[in-house]
């Protein structure tokens, strides 16, 4: 089972609402068994909603409103999917403060990228999953 950020097959869930649908992902999934998941959504925010960054270990909005709680939330339930599902492997949306993998925003609200991973990316590696992104395939 392959557990799969919901913005990258078409789901508009994403902080702005819309979805980053990637063909390459729907190719990779084919004939393959998948679910999707959006940690932000099951960790409780709305969508829309303000757009969130990882500042020194806390995830904080543009504005400065502290949403830590539910990315952490988030990636629990997602955890906690992937145990009840057997997943083995994880496609996560790039740069993402939940689903990022390898590299980040820095906090800043400028695209400025550094090395990390998401929430959820962290808690599904932790836990011994495969995760790649959009991006590496």
């Amino acid at each position: 089972m392959i557990l799969v950020s919901s913005c990258l097959v078409g789901l508009g869930c994403r902080f702005d609402a819309t979805d980053k649908k990637t063909e390459e992902v729907l190719t990779y999934l084919k004939d393959k068994e998948w679910m999707p998941v959006c940690p932000e959504q099951m960790g409780g925010l709305a969508t829309p909603r303000d757009p969130a960054e990882i500042r020194r270990e806390r995830v904080v909005t543009k504005d400065g409103k502290d949403v830590t709680a539910q990315f952490i939330r988030g990636a629990d339930e997602v955890a906690r999917l992937a145990r009840l599902v057997g997943a083995t492997e994880a496609i996560l949306k790039s740069r993402s403060p939940s689903c990022g993998s390898g590299h980040i925003y820095d906090g800043t609200f400028s695209k400025v990228l550094i090395e990390g991973d998401g929430l959820t990316a962290r808690a599904l590696k932790k836990m011994g999953l495969t995760v790649k992104s959009e991006e590496n395939l």
